[in-house]
């Protein structure tokens, strides 16, 4: 820590947004009254309206929802691709994970994933996983993650994706499944090329307030300590092993994909992504920690209000294009072992 306390001020946008917006009180909301709330918040997250906060799509990409089938389950994935003409097949897949936790939608990234489809470009595929709830813990949103991984792979072809060409991304919790996504693929044999963890949450532990940034954000705009504690207490209830769902606490990190933490500094969990970055460099995984000063928790769906945003998209889109570069694969289907 530096000896100095720097000061940050919030962009305005963020500001007059926080005195227009009224949030339920988190320590004693009812499991109606976070549905009812969940459900109106996704409704506005995905309007058009939103977008002058969201940002615009990307033209050069399209956009649609899809149904993935899995044995025990049928999710939904918005599905971003190149324009028709654009990129062709074979392309790159950047499997993506929103954020939110006990709410949220991938419709909420659209300004990101269209302009990655669209840019790098590649085939976006973001989970529209399982929200937390009573009897929905954080496990089941981390294996919507990773079938949906698995899924994509294993009909590489019926997706128009190089199987060797493979990212995770995602944001907040998805930044959390992500970083889980990229443990268990080295555990199968799946290789990943890159990982993009924005904002993330690592630590669900009992150290999970421990870290300085909690204390000086506690009360911020876009994530306050007490959601943090709805949040910890649906995603590990009691009698969950924390530590399965804390990429923090993972015994192994070497070998990992190459990860690019991207950590806004006026967020609750800003320790939390600079402390994970440096254990994936203490295991020897090479880790790119870049900050942006002033910027809140997930900022980087809210390009109309935080200028940082565009800056961020721009440097996640160079490191995944150097990641991801190289002719497809000579394989179209996946190895035995990316199938697992």
């Amino acid at each position: 820590m530096n000896d100095t306390i720097r000061i940050e001020r919030l962009p305005l946008g963020i500001r007059l947004l926080h005195a227009l917006r009224k949030d339920p009180d988190w320590s004693t909301i009812t499991p109606e009254e976070l549905i009812t709330f969940r459900d109106k918040a996704n409704r506005v997250a995905a309007a058009r309206f939103s977008r002058v906060i969201t940002g615009l799509p990307d033209r050069g990409a399209e956009i649609r929802w899809q149904e993935v089938t899995l044995p025990d389950r049928v999710l939904r994935v918005r599905v971003y691709r190149p324009s028709a003409g654009d990129g062709g097949t074979g392309l790159p897949l950047v499997l993506h994970v929103h954020g939110g936790g006990f709410v949220g939608t991938a419709a909420q990234c659209d300004w990101a994933n269209s302009h990655l489809a669209a840019r790098l470009p590649a085939v976006v595929v973001s989970v529209e996983h399982r929200l937390l709830a009573p009897g929905t813990p954080l496990a089941d949103a981390v294996d919507d993650g990773w079938d949906v991984l698995r899924h994509v792979v294993q009909h590489a072809a019926e997706w128009g994706i190089d199987p060797a060409r493979i990212a995770v991304a995602g944001e907040s919790t998805g930044g959390l499944i992500a970083a889980l996504a990229a443990i268990r693929a080295k555990a199968s044999g799946l290789h990943l090329r890159a990982q993009v963890l924005i904002n993330p949450a690592c630590d669900l532990t009992e150290t999970m307030y421990d870290y300085p940034s909690i204390a000086q954000h506690a009360h911020s705009p876009m994530l306050t300590v007490s959601k943090l504690r709805l949040f910890q207490r649906l995603a590990v209830p009691a009698g969950t092993d924390r530590r399965a769902v804390s990429p923090m606490h993972a015994a192994d990190l070497s070998g990992l994909a190459p990860a690019l933490v991207v950590v806004p500094t006026i967020d609750p969990v800003a320790d939390q992504g600079r402390r994970y970055a440096e254990r994936l460099r203490e295991f020897d995984t090479p880790a790119t920690l870049t900050e942006y000063p002033g910027a809140p928790h997930a900022f980087i769906t809210l390009p109309g209000v935080v200028p940082q945003a565009k800056v961020a998209r721009a440097e996640i889109t160079e490191f995944l294009r150097g990641r991801l570069a190289g002719a497809q694969s000579a394989a179209a289907e996946p190895t035995e072992a990316q199938a697992r």
